[in-house]
């Protein structure tokens, strides 16, 4: 799912007023310091997220193209999902 940037700051902005509201964290500078970097938390994650598509179905691609004739036969989105899976598990990236 992409996220424009106005979504992004309202997000970042409705976590940090949860995170306060909640009494999970206590404020020691400026508010908009601390959504600054809740909005480079969820960019930077967005980020890590659309590499890994990419190169799940990169490694797909090749691995259907080395099958041959075998590859007609393969389920697409469930080998992509199980690629993107081992993929993540190994980068250390939560789906």
């Amino acid at each position: 799912m992409r996220l424009k940037e106005e979504q992004i700051r309202r997000l970042a902005e409705k976590i940090y007023a949860d995170l306060i509201g909640d009494g999970l964290i206590v404020p020691r500078r400026e508010k908009s310091l601390a959504v600054e970097g809740i909005v480079k938390a969820i960019q930077h994650d967005i980020s890590r997220d659309q590499t890994l598509e990419k190169d799940a179905e990169r490694m797909l691609d090749e691995t259907i193209a080395a099958m041959g004739r075998g590859g007609a036969d393969i389920d697409r989105r469930k080998m992509l999902r199980m690629i993107k899976e081992k993929l993540a598990k190994d980068r250390k990236i939560v789906l």
